[in-house]
């Protein structure tokens, strides 16, 4: 497999699986460079680029939605307070959180537009180029699904921007035309690209299909999203996915290239290449503080799920082993985390955060810059959304049943050892029942993976999940605030068409 490392705008950007090859391109506009379909597809993968950054999926973003849900609270309380606000619901509209994944994110979509634009510049075969933007069509749609999940109204922007002023005046768009956009974005690259790729880190059309998915789940359209999500698992070995026989894989940075389940990643090569690009700091954020075992000098214990967390998630269950990490290596001795506070004044004693943190593959110190290849969306989601949609439709469908059972039958293979839990769900269960048992399954099998915030906001569950009997309890959630994110505030002083801020900021 080739793959690629690409400057573009401000400096190298990453794409590709650990086996790569370094291109420098300089400082580049997209009026004067893209001229072939080679020069788009490197303009492109600025824009996926910009994703593998500290500003975005190395920490600002990735912690602040793993945090805001009800699985992962802050372990050290020296952490820097604009983490603990994003975790307590207190974080005002100077969040240096949101100050910092916002503007990303628009580094993101603005990569994706010189693209799109520079597409339209290019003489050659219309179906090769348009495979090619396809990608920067994903890659917006990808940077605009979280930012309305965020934030709701938000600012949308679909060209190149050529005059700053333009910016400085432009207004909200309302929630749903943002979503009607992304599904446009979405429904153009489920047409242009190919069904498989040579890499994760680039969109597939299954991959377009299950976002489309996702996102018609998250409006309530069920149908839609049943049809989108069948229509991968009907089609699993075209788009050559499937599940992993051991769960343990997908999270192990030395596998991440060969994984079928994966539809969409983003990739690290275990090195900062500028500035804050490359730079993946969610291991050490997750990882346990001076533990000898794991990552070199040990972690920093801010990302820890509660006591709770732990307790309440049945110990039969082979994705917890996977999932959590509940002993140390303290002046050579083995610990458990019952004792992790006696090594160490900001450590906690609650099981930690294996998924990142167990298999690293190449990191710098505190396991840094990591060779991890995030999985953004996996096939056993799909599975999932495809039996949620459908209980909807069908309820208590025995074929949302047997879809759950597929994702209970890979987790019951320990490492290659068969065990008999978690059993199979019943036939006829009542709309309900399924209907919590799938959410359940999702929280479960998706763990740690940045899923259940969004979880609890699209099923506006936040006075339930938060209430005195949850896993993390949060007294002050406001449901009437805490849906939404506060916008920036140095955005809103510099342009006033964005104000008022969302509710209660």
């Amino acid at each position: 497999m080739k793959n690629i490392i690409s400057t573009f705008i401000i400096g190298l950007l990453l794409i590709g699986c650990s086996d790569l090859e370094e291109e420098p391109v300089g400082l580049l506009s997209p009026n004067s460079f893209i001229k072939t379909p080679q020069d788009l597809q490197t303009a492109v993968n600025g824009s996926f680029g910009y994703m593998a950054s500290e500003k975005y999926w190395g920490r600002k973003l990735s912690l602040s939605i793993m945090l805001r849900g009800d699985m992962v609270e802050i372990g050290d309380l020296g952490t820097p307070a604009r983490r603990q606000d994003i975790n307590n619901f207190t974080a005002r509209d100077d969040n240096g959180m949101v100050t910092a994944f916002w503007p990303q994110s628009y580094a993101i979509i603005g990569a994706a537009n010189q693209a799109l634009d520079g597409a339209k510049q290019i003489d050659g075969e219309q179906a090769v180029i348009n495979a090619i933007a396809a990608q920067a069509n994903f890659s917006r749609a990808f940077a605009y699904y979280h930012l309305v999940r965020i934030f709701g109204d938000i600012p949308y922007i679909d060209e190149a921007v050529t005059d700053v002023k333009t910016i400085e005046t432009i207004s909200k768009t309302p929630e749903a035309e943002v979503y009607q956009n992304i599904i446009a974005d979405l429904e153009f690259a489920k047409q242009w690209l190919p069904d498989t790729q040579p890499t994760r880190s680039l969109p597939s059309n299954a991959t377009a299909m299950a976002y489309l998915a996702s996102v018609y789940l998250t409006l309530g359209e069920h149908q839609k999203a049943y049809d989108e999500a069948n229509a991968i698992i009907t089609n699993a070995g075209k788009h050559n996915l499937g599940l992993e026989a051991d769960f343990q894989d997908l999270f192990d940075a030395e596998k991440a290239g060969a994984l079928k389940e994966p539809l969409f990643t983003i990739n690290y090569i275990g090195q900062n290449s500028q500035g804050d690009l490359g730079d993946d700091l969610i291991i050490p954020l997750t990882a346990i503080r001076e533990d000898e075992k794991g990552v070199p000098n040990g972690g920093w214990t801010v990302a820890v799920p509660s006591l709770k967390v732990f307790e309440t998630w049945d110990e039969k269950d082979y994705r917890r082993s996977v999932s959590f990490d509940t002993i140390g290596v303290f002046n050579g001795n083995v610990e458990p985390y019952t004792r992790f506070a006696e090594f160490s004044d900001r450590g906690v004693n609650r099981p930690h955060i294996a998924k990142y943190s167990r298999f690293p593959g190449l990191t710098a110190s505190n396991g840094r810059q990591s060779s991890h290849h995030y999985i953004t969306m996996r096939y056993a989601e799909v599975l999932l959304i495809a039996a949620e949609a459908l209980n909807q439709l069908q309820p208590g469908s025995s074929r949302a049943v047997d879809l759950v059972n597929q994702v209970r039958a890979r987790a019951r293979n320990k490492g290659g050892v068969m065990s008999n839990f978690p059993e199979n769900l019943p036939s006829g269960l009542s709309q309900q029942a399924l209907h919590d048992a799938i959410i359940e399954e999702r929280r479960l099998e998706l763990a740690f993976e940045f899923k259940r915030w969004y979880d609890i906001k699209r099923l506006q569950i936040g006075p339930s999940v938060f209430d005195a009997n949850g896993l993390e309890p949060h007294s002050n959630f406001d449901e009437g605030r805490d849906y939404l994110f506060p916008l920036p505030g140095d955005e809103l002083a510099r342009n006033p068409n964005l104000l008022p801020n969302n509710p209660g900021y």
